[in-house]
């Protein structure tokens, strides 16, 4: 055996060593609260990614998309195609293009009543809660309503919260946080947005 495998064998026993006893010291069974945010792109991206693990593992489906307003996505004509996916589009566009506050307050409110009925809802064993962040952000929503209805969700219940700039009272209140950060963007060197890669 070369020097370099050997060090690689010494190294990965240490790691299996940490990583097992990380493993066997998560003994908490419970939903989970995660928020993906940040300037990059992807967060919604990596939601629905998630919506497919859970219905692989037969769990139904909740979605709620905050500010989006079209509805040609492939992720929306995929998913709502599948029995156990519940998909609401309740936005009107983003932001700079309704330049409404009190639509858009009223917008996100009603978006609300249907996320606040799959929080309730101890069948849905996972909610996507899309650009709620952004919502949260201009105010909308009020922040600690939103919290309090998250934290009184079903004990099993997973729920993801994606969009940019999450407040840092949600934060605090989640599990697990991806701040995803911009390197490239091919949008910034002209590229359209293209079917099938963003929407």
């Amino acid at each position: 055996m070369s020097d370099l495998d050997e060090r690689h064998e010494t190294r990965m026993k240490r790691k299996k060593e940490v990583v097992d006893q990380a493993i066997a010291a998560a003994k908490v069974e419970r939903g989970v609260l995660v928020v993906n945010t940040g300037t990059g792109k992807g967060k919604s991206s990596a939601a629905f990614g998630v919506v497919a693990r859970a219905l692989g593992h037969g769990m139904k489906v909740g979605v709620v998309q905050f500010i989006k307003g079209r509805s040609d996505t492939g992720e929306e004509a995929f998913y709502r195609r599948q029995p156990d996916v519940q998909w609401h589009v309740s936005g009107e566009g983003f932001t700079w293009e309704t330049q409404n506050r009190a639509r858009d307050v009223a917008t996100a409110e009603a978006a609300w009543d249907q996320a606040r009925a799959f929080l309730r809802d101890p069948a849905i064993g996972l909610v996507v809660l899309d650009e709620l962040n952004i919502a949260l952000k201009y105010h909308y929503l009020d922040v600690a309503a939103v919290i309090a209805d998250l934290q009184a969700r079903p004990a099993m219940q997973h729920v993801i919260v994606t969009g940019r700039a999450a407040p840092p009272e949600l934060v605090e209140a989640a599990d697990t946080v991806t701040d995803m950060t911009m390197v490239k963007h091919a949008f910034k060197a002209g590229v359209k947005a293209m079917p099938g890669l963003e929407w």
